[in-house]
């Protein structure tokens, strides 16, 4: 692999940080604002939001620009926002530098899978982008837990302030490592947007909402759910999301690695056992061991997903690929909120802190439904295909004969 898919790797780990560290960071940040925990949690809502506007406003404004310029111009809006989250006077002024920061997410693993994917041989494409993608598995083991052990005993500021100081070395390493990649000449806005027109696009992005949202279901109430039903202390929480995250980085690995391979088929298995797996997470909750298990796996199943999926949508949205692949990166986001809401509504409804997980079962099986869905309309796209491609040559041949 390239050692350009580092540079990618690390801005990948920064943006993974800064998404998910707040999470627990937001009593000490509500505390020092003089703020209530729901208020703070504005920060986490306001990220979610920015990445799902910001993916596809960022790729059209970067439309007339090369790709590695685009990554750094990312990169920069990312440390910009991390900075002023880290100096803020105000709640305002950090919740500004959130969605500031917010707004490079999206369009980065965007263009970032492109530009991966572009980066190594055909039958190495998925890896490629697992690579990329595996900084921001690993900040879910790594970064997040230090991150918060860092701003709890030091200073949530200072959290921030090393989130920015990783940006820069993204930066430089996107500067130095990346090649100069322009744009396919003669693609423009519009052959960006003609991609949504291919169902095949749609289908692949519905599959991303549904099949990571199914995941989130779960992990969102995670907490709640480990320590009232399976009974593990408050503090064990940490360790129990570091599980998940490993699950990520080997599902991931994993991941890239067979769908460059059999794409479709990897969908299958990941989505069928997540559904599977999800539905049991119900039963598993209440023991300690299997539960801690059944996290680990939800993060593996869930994340071996991503490469096939992004891939998917760089494969039928070829020639214009950029924005569509931003857009999915927002399909992520949009799955997540989607699931939180609906885990929350079932729980609101008495059924317990397990409920999600039938939530989530739910939403696996429907992206499994939408990939049989897509198979299929390949298969008869291809037969069609042969088809007409076989009346024409009898055309050309009577014509010749004539």
């Amino acid at each position: 692999m390239p050692l350009a898919l580092l540079a990618l790797a690390i801005g990948a780990f920064g943006i993974g940080t800064t998404e998910f560290v707040i999470m627990g960071l937001l009593p000490e940040v509500a505390g020092d604002f003089g703020v209530s925990i729901p208020t703070a949690g504005h920060l986490v809502t306001g990220y979610a939001l920015g990445v799902m506007f910001g993916a596809p406003l960022m790729t059209v404004l970067g439309t007339k620009v090369s790709r590695k310029r685009m990554l750094m111009l990312l990169m920069g809006l990312f440390i910009a926002g991390n900075l002023l989250s880290a100096l803020a006077p105000a709640f305002g002024v950090m919740l500004l530098g959130r969605v500031v920061a917010s707004l490079a997410h999206g369009a980065f693993f965007g263009i970032g899978s492109v530009v991966a994917a572009d980066l190594v041989a055909p039958d190495k494409k998925a890896g490629a982008i697992a690579m990329m993608f595996t900084g921001l598995t690993v900040a879910n083991v790594v970064g997040v837990p230090l991150g918060t052990l860092i701003g709890q005993s030091i200073g949530w500021r200072v959290t921030f302030g090393i989130v920015a100081a990783l940006g820069l070395v993204g930066l430089a390493g996107i500067a130095r490592l990346v090649p100069d990649m322009p744009k396919p000449e003669g693609v423009r806005l519009r052959h960006e947007l003609a991609a949504f027109k291919n169902v095949q696009v749609l289908l692949a992005m519905a599959m991303t909402v549904l099949g990571f949202g199914g995941v989130f279901a779960a992990i969102t109430y995670i907490a709640p759910m480990m320590t009232h039903v399976a009974g593990f202390a408050d503090g064990s929480v940490t360790w129990l999301l570091v599980l998940f995250g490993l699950g990520m980085v080997g599902g991931n690995l994993v991941g890239g690695r067979y769908a460059d391979r059999a794409l479709m088929p990897m969908l299958y298995v990941s989505l069928g056992a997540l559904a599977v797996v999800l539905a049991l997470f119900t039963l598993t909750a209440h023991n300690k061991i299997v539960a801690a298990v059944t996290i680990a796996l939800i993060g593996a199943l869930g994340f071996a997903t991503v490469p096939p999926l992004q891939k998917r949508v760089l494969d039928q949205a070829h020639g214009a690929p950029t924005l569509a692949s931003a857009v999915n990166i927002g399909a992520f986001n949009l799955g997540n909120a989607l699931a939180a809401w609906l885990g929350g509504l079932v729980i609101a409804a008495g059924l317990g802190y397990t409920a999600p997980n039938w939530v989530g079962a739910a939403l696996a099986a429907g992206a499994l439904l939408l990939a049989f869905v897509s198979a299929a309309l390949e298969r008869r796209d291809k037969v069609t295909g042969t088809v007409l491609a076989g009346s024409v040559t009898a055309e050309q041949r009577t014509a010749v004969s004539s």
